[in-house]
């Protein structure tokens, strides 16, 4: 993937790619790594030495979700290519549809794979935010606000490839999958926030 310097340069450029499904990838692993770093600022500590199973599961799934989010970025990158040069086939050709509409659905599978990946992490973002350390509760809640610009930035780019498909049937299908994940998840990572938020804001709870 190259360095975040290089990445973020590369965004800003006129390059197609990367994009915004490279894009929620790292806006994934971000939240999920801030995760990592509560987890692992109360591992060790007598203090939370009860919930020391539970963190340790926390630090290996947080770990191999990272991983695979920028792994995400890459393999957007490259799904991006057949569809880039679909888009470039003549009209008359009788294999263009197919090989469009297979490009199409190539290119919904990376974010449909994020919107999977936060999913699954959520419950650690829960976790955190009731057992983690207080002193990182601030990280735990902009890991809740991360992980739902992943999911919300991950299924734009899912519409935008099924919005162009010819098979109606098979698009409404991934955006029904998109959208119970991308609404149970944006709920979830509300209630998350708000709860930290008002945590923090309360001036009167430290009297």
């Amino acid at each position: 993937m190259g360095t975040l310097n290089g990445f973020i340069k590369e965004l800003a450029s006129g390059s197609p790619v990367p994009g915004g499904g490279g894009a929620s990838a790292l806006i994934g692993a971000i939240g999920v790594s801030l995760c990592s770093m509560a987890a692992n600022l109360a591992s060790g500590k007598k203090k939370y030495a009860e919930y020391q199973p539970e963190i340790d599961d926390i630090l290996s799934r947080a770990g191999a979700s990272i991983d695979r989010l920028l792994e995400y970025i890459k393999t957007d990158a490259e799904l991006f290519g057949p569809l880039s040069k679909a888009y470039s086939i003549p009209k008359d050709d009788p294999d263009r549809d197919e090989i469009f509409e297979n490009a199409l659905i190539g290119a919904c599978s990376v974010p449909m794979m994020i919107l999977k990946e936060i999913s699954d992490v959520i419950d650690i973002i829960e976790s955190l935010s009731v057992k983690g350390p207080k002193l990182a509760i601030s990280d735990v809640g902009v890991a809740a606000s991360a992980c739902r610009c992943a999911m919300e930035s991950a299924a734009m780019n899912v519409y935008i490839n099924t919005k162009l498909m010819k098979n109606t049937n098979h698009a409404k299908k991934i955006n029904a999958e998109a959208e119970i994940m991308l609404e149970n998840g944006v709920v979830k990572c509300d209630e998350i926030y708000k709860k930290i938020a008002d945590e923090l804001r309360c001036v009167q709870c430290r009297s």
